[in-house]
């Protein structure tokens, strides 16, 4: 798109494209269920005038339709300078410059037909007992172009390519219902091609998730007490999401934040002195990995993004905060301002929060308990307004009984209160143990945006942990 010469009388302004169309196959019971379709696509105008700062969003790309949006953002800064937090005529103006492309993004994708051949094989597979009553294989695809325009001579575009496939089954026997999916409800999310679905050995896995739902029907449930508790990935991912990138969004800490359980427990004068966590603990928000569902090279603002520590060796170090947050606040922050599409403006958000493997093999992690249980994939979580106290729930678990594994059980729970179960971590695992995932449905923000956000996670033990199961 070739933009028209914008003359517009205020200090910074910023047009943010979008252009995103997706699709959705699944196949629930051998039934093949209607394809979905859907295309959205308009600009994000942000005006910086006299002090205030505005947006204004509109569908309309004409040359026409970006010079209304532009000056009623101005408009809207002018009217509500006087009210404003921070001064914009101090914020920074970017004027970024650069490319991002999604793996493997020219490689060709199924067609429709091919799609629904491979999700009905998935299918088969995971209906494959009568006492599996519910069950469903599907994949969403959505692809999206960003284009970044800003007055200052910036322009970035990024290309992105995201792949969402799931299973997941309901199995009920004898008045007893147990659910089993593979790694939670959307939780394999990443950027590429076919190759995300073959990491995570989808084509077969329905026999195994099938498998694994009629084990629990028969399986007793988890028992209760304080014990040790082995955390495989795709519940790290949900530990890691709730109690530390929630609470250290910047956005919350000053208080901006109050909506889905806003806001945080941490505050300002943390940073530099806090810790959040064991020596073992060190998370950094990472955009630069290229499969992970929310690498990206810039954020929505035109902050550069970059690999850095929020927490190392336990201490905090900085928030998840972006240039305008930044700017309030004094602290040190991330490229990490983002908008769920064209018709939000960006706020402070998790991108990828990862936990950085150790060097424990899971036989060493499993070696380490005397008496414990592992838990894997996330079914439940509930956290305070603050993001402190939580207690989240496992589809699965197996006892641990002097450092080796041994029986399934069913409904799986544990909680705690974050700084202090950090401080438990107790052994992390090595790379081979770290799975790739994350959520495409983050919920935040009035009006609400929900944005996709990826975690790297390890393997972890946690000693003393308050476990519980589940009662019939």
């Amino acid at each position: 798109m070739d933009l028209p010469r914008i003359s517009l009388d205020a200090d910074f302004w910023s047009l943010r494209f979008v252009d995103a169309r997706g699709q959705s196959y699944a196949v629930r019971k051998n039934v093949p269920q209607p394809l979905v379709l859907a295309t959205d696509s308009g600009v994000m105008a942000t005006v910086y005038a006299d002090g205030g700062y505005g947006y204004a969003a509109t569908p309309d790309t004409s040359e026409a339709g970006l010079r209304e949006a532009l000056e009623r953002a101005a408009a809207w800064a002018r009217a509500t300078a006087r009210y404003a937090i921070d001064d914009s005529r101090t914020l920074p103006r970017p004027a970024p410059r650069g490319e991002y492309a999604s793996p493997s993004l020219a490689s060709k994708l199924p067609s429709p037909a091919e799609w629904y051949d491979m999700l009905g094989h998935a299918s088969r597979l995971a209906g494959c007992d009568a006492r599996i009553v519910d069950w469903e294989a599907l994949v969403d695809v959505r692809e999206e172009t960003h284009r970044l325009i800003t007055s200052e001579g910036g322009e970035v575009v990024q290309r992105f390519r995201f792949l969402f496939p799931s299973i997941g089954v309901t199995a009920h026997a004898n008045g007893v219902t147990q659910q089993r999916s593979l790694n939670g409800y959307r939780g394999i999310c990443q950027q590429g091609g076919l190759e995300i679905l073959a990491r995570f050995g989808f084509a077969d896995a329905g026999t195994r998730i099938a498998q694994q739902a009629l084990e629990l029907l028969a399986a007793p449930n988890c028992p209760s007490g304080r014990m040790d508790v082995l955390l495989a990935p795709d519940q790290m991912v949900l530990q890691i999401h709730e109690s530390i990138g929630h609470p250290l969004e910047l956005d919350r800490i000053l208080g901006d934040e109050r909506n889905f359980a806003g806001t945080s427990f941490v505050t300002p004068d943390m940073f530099g002195t806090y810790q959040y966590g064991s020596a073992l603990l060190n998370i950094t928000f990472d955009p630069t990995r290229p499969e992970e569902l929310a690498s990206y090279a810039y954020d929505d603002e035109g902050s550069r993004a970059e690999k850095t520590f929020l927490i190392r060796g336990g201490l905090l170090e900085r928030p998840l905060g972006g240039a305008i947050s930044q700017a309030r606040s004094g602290l040190p922050g991330v490229a990490n301002a983002r908008a769920d599409g064209w018709n939000r403006p960006p706020i402070d958000r998790m991108a990828n929060l990862n936990l950085e493997p150790g060097d424990a093999t899971f036989d060493d992690l499993v070696a380490s308990i005397e008496r414990g249980v592992m838990m894997e994939t996330n079914s439940s979580w509930s956290i305070d307004d603050s993001r402190n106290k939580f207690q989240f729930g496992c589809e699965r678990a197996r006892l641990i009984e002097n450092g080796e594994l041994g029986a399934v059980v069913k409904n799986p729970n544990y909680r705690g209160v974050s700084a202090k179960f950090w401080r438990s971590l107790a052994r992390v695992g090595n790379a081979d143990t770290v799975r790739v995932l994350g959520t495409p449905f983050c919920g935040k923000g009035e009006p609400g945006q929900s944005i996709r956000v990826g975690h790297a996670a390890p393997a972890c033990v946690f000693t003393d942990v308050d476990v519980f199961g589940g009662e019939i």
